[in-house]
């Protein structure tokens, strides 16, 4: 079995974050489930207190965000590391709908934000 891509820990503190297991009852699914959806590039986990865990800001009621998993490829594709990935979408941008990446995806605008991710490929 393959070992999970893991970022560093860069988002603020009180940035709200679910272990997997919590993760895994948020998505109605098992552990191992999420594991495999963390390796396939669906989510981005960092440790937290020794502990592997998941932005809470990554799922909404009816599952994981719409487009998180798209915008995830296309800044894999442009050459971004799981940590570059995670700082970009909590960095704040004015310009943007939400006013960072994450929110802007959690509110539907998930075209701009996947033009803008495009954009930075390299």
């Amino acid at each position: 079995m393959s070992g999970i891509p893991v970022a560093e820990d860069v988002l603020d503190a009180a940035i709200a974050v679910l272990p997997l297991p919590e993760v895994a009852a948020v998505l109605g699914t098992s552990a191992n489930k999420v594991r495999q959806m963390l390796r396939d590039g669906q989510l981005i986990a960092f440790k937290r207190a020794g502990e592997l865990c998941v932005p809470s800001d990554f799922f909404v009621k009816d599952g994981i965000v719409k487009g998180l998993s798209g915008t995830i490829t296309v800044l894999a594709d442009s050459g971004f590391s799981r940590t570059e990935m995670l700082r970009w979408l909590f960095t704040a941008d004015e310009t943007l709908p939400g006013s960072t990446p994450i929110n802007a995806l959690r509110t539907s605008h998930g075209t701009e934000v996947k033009r803008r991710a495009q954009a930075m490929a390299f």
